[in-house]
């Protein structure tokens, strides 16, 4: 029986395990949004909570322990500074998991682990996105018509030679 055993094992070895979650918790605070699999955003869920928990005191020594499981100083620094400033009023919930349904490949329960009140910057950046890719496949478009005009007009040349 697993009475009082906490935590999944990912089927990974402690150091990897660890290696993994930090990875993961690092990429929450720089993308405000991850795709993963539910099992692994239900623990990283555990992790981002208590580190922003540890933010919310703003004072060197958190930003020690902090800077312990997340190995990139710009993000650390974004954490403390934007994210914190945002999120916290809160008294904790400050991430939420949307299950998305299967992998292709193997199966596996996808989910988006996301910052809560974050859903307008992810928002935006995709329809900033949106309009770039409208925008390249416009030119395209463009250019593919002017390489069609240009081609009948030397077959037109020809022709009259």
């Amino acid at each position: 029986m697993r009475h009082g055993v906490k935590g999944r094992k990912l089927g990974r070895t402690a150091s990897h395990r660890l290696a993994t979650l930090k990875s993961l918790a690092t990429s929450v605070f720089k993308y405000k949004r991850i795709k993963t699999t539910v099992a692994k955003a239900k623990e990283a869920r555990h992790l981002v909570d208590k580190l922003i928990t540890k933010a919310k005191r703003n004072d060197v020594h958190s930003r020690r322990l902090v800077a312990q499981y997340i190995n990139d100083k710009d993000v650390v620094k974004e954490l403390f500074d934007e994210v914190v400033a945002k999120i916290g009023e809160r008294q904790g919930g400050y991430t939420r998991v949307i299950k998305t349904g299967q992998r292709l490949g193997d199966a596996a329960e996808m989910a988006i682990l996301e910052l809560v009140d974050y859903n307008d910057v992810v928002n935006e950046k995709a329809t900033e996105n949106k309009e770039k890719r409208e925008a390249k496949a416009q030119a395209k478009k463009e250019a593919e018509e002017a390489n069609v005009v240009e081609e009948s007009a030397q077959e037109s040349a020809k022709a009259e030679k």
